[in-house]
């Protein structure tokens, strides 16, 4: 079967877009290390972050008992939870099941069997003595 002028014309022309080499970073969280939050019993894993604009995506990993105290939310929150359970007063979110905190909104939230999580953050969370989360400093 002979190719017509336009099927042939299509195939030796480049598409007008091409990928970008290295616009794409892979991660891999088993690669990284726990590290230890200013709160008691979380742990994070830094998978995004871009500081001058507040953005965020990590793992967060939750003792059995931690509490993470009240806090504000400067724009929209998106949790994932991978393994275990959290709550707070509207709810729990499970293993397998997604959460999403309003603009402004304010919430304490508490895992009694442990959690790990995915969480993105637009803006860090604020809390009474810091914003977003920092790495545990000895006193």
């Amino acid at each position: 079967m002979e190719a017509t002028v336009s099927e042939a014309s299509e195939a030796t022309q480049k598409p007008a877009v091409q990928p970008t080499i290295g616009g794409s970073v892979y991660v891999k969280p088993q690669d990284i290390a726990w590290e230890p939050t200013q709160f008691e019993g979380i742990s994070i894993k830094v998978l995004y972050e871009d500081k001058p604009k507040g953005e965020m995506t990590c793992l967060l990993k939750w003792e059995p008992g931690a509490t993470l105290p009240m806090h504000r939310h400067p724009e929209i929150e998106q949790t994932f939870v991978i393994e275990g359970s959290f709550y707070d007063h509207d709810g729990i979110c499970r293993a397998g099941e997604f959460v999403w905190r309003r603009v402004g909104s304010f919430h304490e939230t508490h895992s009694d069997e442990g959690a790990v999580i995915l969480a993105v953050y637009r803006k860090p969370n604020v809390f009474q003595h810091s914003t977003g989360y920092a790495p545990d400093r000895e006193p």
